[in-house]
């Protein structure tokens, strides 16, 4: 449980922390919160020669209306997510997700760039931000990039960020959303989740992504295309596992993860539609 030896460098800007990502290659990390980044380090399944410290940029800590969507900067803790007033009105799906992330400690530390760049399928806020249609900004030495959610994850634990990329926005859609549910399976409060959906509609369109059902967070797209066209909840809730990708592992089998999905996916549609 001790971590192989490692450089640190504490960055005072995003481009400085860019520079040093840069100048050190793969060999470097980027630390925010550390709650997924740490773990790993101990257990030695990663082993940076450095970590580039980006915790203290504050400027990185913000939520804004931004007229069509709200801006979230990278750093922007989930306890603040929580309890954003902003949020609540325009993307309350969000705001509740990021409640149930871990616990008030996790909350008070960890950052939804740090959860959505780790790309963790067990995670509440990927899979969230996934139904949500959100878009990702990447900052590297080319400059700006915008990558869809819908083509960030590409593996478990792999996104679309270049090794010397970092994320430092999360643009949130305002959907005028009609109803809106978060639902999360775990075997005890604070764990991951089991299975977990989050779902929304609207008058004319609705979102549904899955976690812990695949090696990436799912989009169920065979679920939203059948509840456009009026299908019940009951019976769109049937292809909830359509896309997925479910794993058997110590805490549930793939057939149970199936069922599970479906069990979520029609409360979740029925929260949503009430």
């Amino acid at each position: 449980m001790i971590p192989a030896a490692f450089d640190y460098k504490r960055a005072t800007s995003a481009a400085e922390a860019i520079s040093l990502v840069s100048q050190y290659g793969d060999d470097a990390k980027f630390l925010a919160g550390g709650h997924s980044l740490i773990p790993l380090m101990k257990l030695r399944l990663a082993q940076p020669g450095v970590l580039v410290d980006i915790g203290r940029l504050n400027d990185l800590s913000y939520i804004t209306d931004k007229g069509d969507y709200i801006a979230i900067g990278a750093l922007t803790r989930h306890m603040r997510i929580e309890n954003c007033e902003l949020l609540k009105k325009e993307v309350p799906l969000l705001a509740h997700a990021a409640s149930h992330v871990g616990d008030a400690q996790v909350r008070h530390r960890g950052t939804i760039g740090g959860s959505i760049a780790h790309a963790d399928s067990a995670s509440d806020l990927p899979a969230t931000t996934l139904a949500l249609g959100a878009t990702y900004v990447a900052h590297g030495p080319k400059g700006e990039r915008l990558i869809a959610a819908k083509d960030f994850y590409k593996g478990f634990l792999e996104s679309a960020l270049a090794p010397d990329e970092m994320l430092t926005e999360i643009r949130v859609p305002k959907l005028n959303m009609t109803g809106w549910s978060f639902q999360k399976f775990n075997r005890r409060a604070q764990d991951w989740a089991i299975v977990g959906v989050a779902a929304w509609k609207s008058k004319s369109d609705s979102g549904v992504a899955l976690v812990n059902m695949g090696s990436t967070p799912i989009l169920a797209t065979s679920v939203s295309a059948a509840v456009n066209k009026g299908a019940s909840a009951a019976d769109a809730a049937e292809l909830a596992a359509n896309e997925a990708e479910p794993q058997s592992d110590l805490n549930a089998s793939s057939e149970y993860r199936v069922h599970l999905a479906k069990v979520l996916v029609r409360r979740a549609l029925e929260q949503a539609t009430s």
